[in-house]
């Protein structure tokens, strides 16, 4: 796995979980648990996607300090490996059960709902005594946990006595006697350690409620998690079986469903959920099918879009267009459709607005997505997301209030320089460029020289027993080039995010097509006429 995508959404990546089972002090650490349970337990803490919020930004797996931003403040995750002194290493079975289940730490009393044990409460006692068992056999990292930022009044943990009365009950998870086993299995996976309601209630915070908007949608940490139930429209209902499962294991669909997972689910996708068992993500389709259809707002009549005056319709020709084509149908196999896109079509824009602002990195076989925002006002991403939202039979409300500034001010990703340049992760990609010497290569380069080099880079590097994707060598050149072109001042003309975005598409031509030479990739790299 390779931390180079262009989307960001603070989350990190945690290191491949079988690295750490395989570690013989890691196995002796769990002295109550056989080696099946902590197998399971390592594969029930992948399905909880716990490295997400529990993994710092370059920190050691699990050790904490991952700063989550919420309404009310910002918490600090605490470090969950068996080290005495800053993890869990004090904690007896009993004291993990009551934070992991009941949400009460021996530490610091009451959790903050941030924490998903509303959800967590449902999982059973086997399955939360294989997690405590894999848990214990990590080795343990001393990372004291970082004060958290939370004002007065949300930082008196008793006052969230209010908040569990209202809205938490504890209570495991209870099969329908009329549902199938596939049905209740999914439902176990999907009310429990999936959490998925944590991202895709319309209303957060409130736990496993009826208050919650169940499944219907909402924005959380800045990009807008999509309604997953089963209507047509908004939801997935239009989706098949495995056009779903699909896209739940790699982040694209086959066949006429658009678009590519962004953001925290990519993440999730990622360290998650393309590593569950197919037959759980069958569970969990069919159990999401077995969920009330709802709207979480009412489609209105925009036919006004897609004509040629509309508001965003030149701008989305001038940039946008090359790509995604005039119809929004995009090239298949290259670049997503917009054009029927569930998640360009969810109530809130700030999916569509993070991706215009940051860009996409290769993944899923697809070309990277040029951080075009970078080079147009706020006024003019605020019309073309209206545009492409509600064109071609796409129909959403458009953008309000201070939504466009707010998606640029919190856009942080290496495609829109507003981020470090990402690591290499894959040790044998990294060995084969230092071989080759693929950044030295880079330095200095012109852009006109862009092909050419690319041509023999990737050539050299296709060569060697490397065993990665191609989305990872593009990913990777790509890496390697802002490395060493970030403060190249020949670069800024037009721009960095620019030049770097044309960058990764010529290395995703040649990887994906080197006969072609990159003859026919878009070029982000001559700004627009001006009228």
């Amino acid at each position: 796995m390779q931390r180079t995508r262009a989307l960001s959404s603070g989350r990190v990546s945690a290191p491949i979980l079988a690295s750490l089972f395989l570690a013989a002090p890691a196995l002796a650490q769990a002295q109550d648990g056989s080696a099946d349970q902590i197998e399971r337990g390592k594969y029930l803490v992948t399905m909880g996607d716990c490295a997400a919020c529990h993994t710092a930004p370059g920190g050691k797996y699990l050790a904490g300090n991952y700063a989550l931003n919420m309404p009310f403040g910002v918490i600090m995750t605490p470090n969950l490996t068996p080290d005495k002194e800053t993890g869990l290493g004090d904690y007896t079975y009993a004291d993990f059960e009551k934070s992991f289940r009941q949400g009460y730490s021996k530490h610091v009393g009451y959790l903050y709902p941030a924490f998903p044990f509303a959800w967590y409460t449902k999982v059973t006692d086997e399955d939360t005594k294989a997690i405590w068992a894999y848990l214990q056999s990590l080795p343990p990292v001393s990372e004291k946990r970082q004060e958290s930022q939370i004002p007065f009044p949300f930082s008196v943990r008793t006052a969230l006595v209010t908040w569990r009365t209202a809205f938490f009950t504890e209570e495991r998870f209870k099969p329908d006697p009329n549902a199938s086993a596939e049905v209740n299995r999914g439902g176990y996976l999907v009310e429990g350690l999936g959490h998925c309601a944590m991202c895709h209630n319309e209303n957060k915070l409130v736990g496993n409620s009826s208050f919650a908007g169940r499944f219907g949608g909402g924005v959380i940490d800045g990009w807008y998690a999509p309604n997953i139930t089963p209507d047509g429209h908004q939801g997935i209902g239009a989706w098949t079986d495995e056009q779903v499962v699909t896209y739940l294991k790699t982040g694209t669909a086959p066949g006429n469903r658009p678009g590519v997972a962004a953001g925290p689910m990519r993440q999730t996708i990622m360290e998650s959920l393309s590593k569950v068992k197919e037959e759980d993500l069958k569970a969990m389709v069919a159990y999401l099918r077995t969920v009330p259809a709802k709207q979480t707002y009412k489609p209105k009549d925009l036919a006004a879009f897609d004509t040629a005056d509309a508001p965003g319709a030149s701008t989305y020709l001038t940039y946008c267009s090359s790509c995604h084509q005039p119809d929004g149908k995009g090239i298949e196999g290259a670049v997503p459709a917009l054009a029927g896109n569930t998640s360009v079509q969810s109530e809130g824009p700030e999916t569509v607005l993070r991706v215009i602002y940051g860009g996409l990195a290769a993944q899923s076989g697809l070309a990277p997505m040029v951080a075009i925002g970078q080079q147009m006002t706020d006024v003019e991403v605020r019309n073309v997301t209206d545009y492409i939202r509600n064109s071609w039979g796409n129909k959403a409300p458009v953008v309000t209030g201070d939504k466009a500034s707010e998606a640029r001010a919190a856009t942080k990703t290496m495609l829109a320089g507003t981020a470090p340049c990402a690591e290499i992760e894959q040790d044998k990609l990294k060995a084969a460029f230092d071989k080759i010497g693929i950044q030295e290569s880079l330095k200095g380069l012109k852009q006109q020289d862009f092909v050419p080099t690319l041509v023999r880079l990737v050539q050299q590097v296709k060569a060697e027993p490397t065993g990665v994707t191609d989305d990872d060598i593009v990913n990777g050149l790509t890496t390697a080039f802002c490395k060493v072109g970030r403060d190249d001042p020949q670069y800024g003309n037009p721009s960095w995010p620019a030049v770097i975005g044309t960058f990764a598409n010529v290395a995703y031509s040649q990887v994906k097509h080197p006969e072609k030479q990159a003859a026919n990739v878009p070029s982000a790299t001559t700004p627009p006429a001006k009228n």
